[in-house]
């Protein structure tokens, strides 16, 4: 059995409701959203944006991803992402012509919202990921963002030889009471290791004898859950399916969207209880050769500092907790960061804060003598 369907009760405790060989649907490409076209109202751009409206001869251009944060006053109250944003036209603003409009296609995806729109909203562009962006401006109001939008279909999920215990069974006799309910899917390793988890919806669309015989069942899931990785990481998590690692640098031949799922399954790992106390003082070797990514760069540190499949934060605000203890390390030791230039290089144009401007590799370093960490730079 490779798969386990537990779900937490009030106390906390797991349950187990049932064990599956197999798990079909598990991997998921995510479907982009569709296409709209959108307009930036009495926009000031800045940055990539600026100097795409610099040479209106080569429209259309494409921007990536662009982050809108909805502000009420200084205060950020929603975040929407213009996937695959290109920019399609562009006039002066009628009130200023110092400012434009201009009009973008691309697919729209609401990321958190605080509170309602406010009354007097200021709206703030950023191009580019997150630990990459950068200022695209800002403008007064972005016409078809406040649009009703269906939810994507479902897509479903099958567990193919299941042993279901009393729950799952109970969820069979009786489908529709359960609509609403969630489990956790724990992923184990050849060991019996529980090396990731994800949610899953409790409906099921059906249930038959399973394929592989015996008493076993095959069970559909109208809803497999929408944090299900993309085939891409397959390999990575393959390799984890062996046994968490024992030598250094086996996340380095994947690119950042593998290095990324890497991580994620060192924090599965770390969540497993270690009682370990943190450790004080001493040196630390960081090979750098591979820190091509940010990425990269935390599975680096975690590997420097706790050994091959550790967790020490997968991104800026992570890592910061990290320093502040309980992950095995602590302040104050020595890093001795190796081929450092390979990260500086890399890493030149990636911000983690865009009003500071200081470069994802230089914002570490920093961060680190700040907490009390001896950077040696080799």
């Amino acid at each position: 059995m490779k798969y386990l369907l537990v779900q937490e009760d009030d106390e906390g405790v797991e349950q187990l409701w049932g064990r599956c060989v197999g798990v079909e649907g598990l991997f998921v490409d995510p479907v982009p959203p569709p296409r709209e076209v959108l307009t930036l109202r009495g926009c000031r751009p800045d940055g990539l944006l600026s100097e795409v409206l610099a040479e209106p001869d080569v429209l259309p251009r494409g921007l990536g991803d662009v982050r809108v944060e909805v502000r009420d006053g200084e205060e950020a109250v929603q975040w929407w992402t213009l996937v695959d944003a290109v920019v399609v036209a562009h006039r002066p603003h009628s009130a200023d012509p110092a400012r434009y409009d201009i009009v973008l296609g691309a697919g729209v995806r609401s990321e958190e919202s605080l509170s309602e729109l406010p009354a007097a909203p200021r709206f703030e562009l950023f191009a580019g990921t997150t630990t990459a962006a950068a200022s695209a401006g800002r403008c007064s109001a972005v016409d078809g963002l406040f649009t009703a939008r269906a939810d994507p279909a479902p897509v479903p999920l099958e567990l193919i030889g299941c042993e279901p215990a009393e729950p799952l069974l109970a969820v069979l006799r009786r489908p529709r009471r359960w609509e609403r309910d969630w489990a956790c899917l724990l992923v184990l390793d050849r060991h019996g290791a529980v090396t990731a988890s994800r949610t899953v919806g409790l409906a099921v669309t059906g249930a038959r004898p399973s394929v592989l015989g015996g008493t076993l069942v095959d069970i559909t899931l109208t809803d497999g859950g929408d944090d299900r990785p993309s085939s891409a990481v397959r390999p990575v998590w393959a390799q984890w399916y062996q046994g968490p690692p024992a030598e250094p640098n086996l996340w380095a031949p994947h690119d950042s969207p593998g290095r990324a799922a890497w991580l994620d399954l060192t924090a599965r790992a770390w969540r497993e209880p270690v009682h370990r106390p943190d450790r004080f003082g001493g040196e630390y070797d960081l090979d750098g050769r591979f820190v091509t990514d940010v990425p990269g760069l935390h599975c680096a540190i975690a590997e420097a500092l706790l050994g091959p499949g550790r967790y020490f934060g997968r991104e800026w605000n992570a890592f910061k907790d990290c320093l502040g203890g309980g992950f095995g390390v602590a302040p104050p030791f020595t890093l001795n960061w190796h081929d450092s230039e390979v990260a500086r290089r890399a890493l030149a144009a990636v911000a983690e804060d865009p009003e500071d401007g200081l470069p994802y590799f230089e914002d570490i370093v920093r961060l680190l003598e700040r907490r009390g960490v001896t950077v040696v730079l080799r």
